[in-house]
Order: C-alpha cells, then sequence, then structure tokens
C-alpha cells in the first residue's frame, strides 16, 4: 500500500466507520499483524481484536510508533485534542507517516498545524454505506503527499466501496451535501413512499417490503446506466409513471434538491469554521 506491501496502518478511533475500513482490508487479504487500532475505549479494542485478530493498544504512543500510516478516526470534537496528543508522540521519533482524515468537517490544514505541521495529510470524506461496503468517499491529498501516499489512501478506502479525487478541498462541502449526507435523503424518501403506499391501502409490511426493493432494484439499475436514459424508459407516455413524474415536476422536485444540497454545504462550511479555532 506504500512503497512496501506490508504497511503498517494505525487507526486512532475504534468506531463504526474504523471497524468498517478494517474488515473491508482484511477481506481483501490485508495482514491482520499490520493494522493496529488505538481507542480509550479497551471494550471496543477488544471487540476489533475478536472480531479480526488485529493489534490494539490504548497508548497512542505505542500505537503509531512503527506506523507508516495513521488513519485519524475520531470525532471531529475530538480531533484537535487526538492531533496534539500525536504530535507530542511523533516528535520523540524520527517517522513521517501518512495521516488520512475521515473526520467531517476537518480542514487539512488545521490537522497539519495540529500535528505540528509539514505532513502529508489526505481528507476523506466517506459516507454510513461504507458500513455494509457500498460506500462513497471522496479524498483530497495536499502538496505533501507523495504518489504512493495517493494510492494507498485510495486503496483502505476502496476497501468498503468507491473513491473519487477531488483537485480542491471545498469541493468537499459539495460532496459532504451529495454522498454524505445523501444515504439520509433516500431513507426520507423510502419512508414517505412507504407512508404513499399505507395510504393506498397497503399494509405496513407489504409497504415498507415493496419500497426498499424498489430503491434497491432502482439503485442497482443506475450504477452502470444513465439515470435520465432508464427513467424515460419507465415513463411510458400516458401512463400511470408519466403521472407521478408530472406531479413531482409539478412541485418543484429539482429546485428543492438544489436547495437542500446548498442548504448542507453551507452548513459544511459553518462547522469546519468553528471546528478550525485553536482551543487547547
Amino acid at each position: 500500500m506504500t512503497n512496501k506491501t506490508t504497511a503498517t496502518i494505525c487507526f486512532i478511533g475504534a468506531g463504526n466507520m474504523a471497524s468498517s475500513l478494517i474488515g473491508g482490508l482484511i477481506a481483501n487479504q490485508y495482514p491482520p499483524q499490520n493494522l493496529i487500532a488505538n481507542d480509550i475505549n479497551a471494550a471496543k479494542l477488544q471487540q476489533l481484536h475478536d472480531d479480526f485478530s488485529i493489534c490494539t493498544e490504548t497508548d497512542n504512543g505505542i500505537a503509531i510508533s512503527s506506523a507508516d500510516i495513521i488513519v485519524l478516526a475520531v470525532k471531529p470534537q475530538v480531533m484537535q485534542q487526538v492531533c496534539r496528543s500525536v504530535a507530542i508522540s511523533l516528535s520523540k521519533t524520527q517517522r513521517k507517516p501518512l495521516f488520512i482524515s475521515i473526520a467531517a468537517g476537518i480542514r487539512e490544514s488545521d490537522i497539519n498545524r495540529w500535528l505540528g505541521g509539514d505532513h502529508a495529510v489526505v481528507r476523506c470524506m466517506p459516507n454510513t454505506p461504507s458500513l455494509v461496503n457500498l460506500g462513497a468517499s471522496a479524498l483530497f491529498a495536499n502538496s505533501a503527499v507523495s504518489l504512493s501516499q495517493k494510492q494507498s489512501a485510495e486503496k483502505i478506502l476502496q476497501s468498503t466501496g468507491i473513491t473519487v479525487w477531488v483537485e480542491q478541498e471545498s469541493q468537499l462541502d459539495a460532496v459532504t451535501a451529495i454522498s454524505g449526507s445523501g444515504p439520509a435523503y433516500f431513507f426520507l424518501f423510502i419512508e414517505a413512499l412507504q407512508n404513499a403506499a399505507i395510504e393506498l391501502g397497503l399494509d405496513n409490511e407489504t409497504a415498507a417490503k415493496l419500497a426498499r426493493q424498489t430503491a434497491l432494484g432502482a439503485a442497482t439499475m443506475a450504477i452502470d446506466e444513465d439515470v435520465c436514459t432508464l427513467r424515460q424508459q419507465v415513463t411510458s407516455k400516458g401512463g400511470t409513471t408519466e403521472q407521478a413524474i408530472a406531479s413531482f415536476q409539478h412541485n418543484g422536485l429539482q429546485q428543492l434538491v438544489l436547495e437542500a444540497t446548498q442548504a448542507a454545504a453551507k452548513r459544511s462550511v459553518e462547522l469546519a469554521d468553528e471546528l478550525a479555532g485553536d482551543t487547547i
């Protein structure tokens, strides 16, 4: 994953996303002895050890001592504290690992500053379907990241889904609004479809089963096909689908989606600003 295929990867934070990435790496034959998880929660570490037979450590200084790649998988609110602690531990070594942050809303420049500066940092925006290996992650690399390090970061995130690179970090705010928050939009639509089915006379179980399977089938078909073409194929002139689509358009669905995603992107910028200050 770096120049050596057995790079040691340390995950700081042992939550769901870290567990998903670790599981994805091992499923892709990454050696568990080269994976380390660090957290203050011993129970979470024990679970990871039991599930994947990886190394675990409650002391981040020990955990990162041999790491080639450090994945920062902690909540945004504690990122500054964690980074400053890692900086202290790194100052005692000569190591210059690649840092990969999967924390929402924390800019690369702030992470780098809290780490002491002059570090290779890749910032990622994954989403919750990564938990079921159907994730969509966008990545941004600062100027200190080498080509081999970019490839390493990409492979780690690809263990749970697809990846795309953005050239400007500000584009991650748009990514947050689309794929980061996006699963909730689809959950809301499925919920609305279920409720509509019940209003039309179906029982709860049937409504849920049909709405969810329809969403799964449509998403699966859309993976390799143009969605506009697919929609046109389903929408027969004078048919039932045409009436529903016309109602959506009359009520401004596309404008509503645009305004919603713009609001999400705006909030992403605001959160980054709120989390940027030095509080320690």
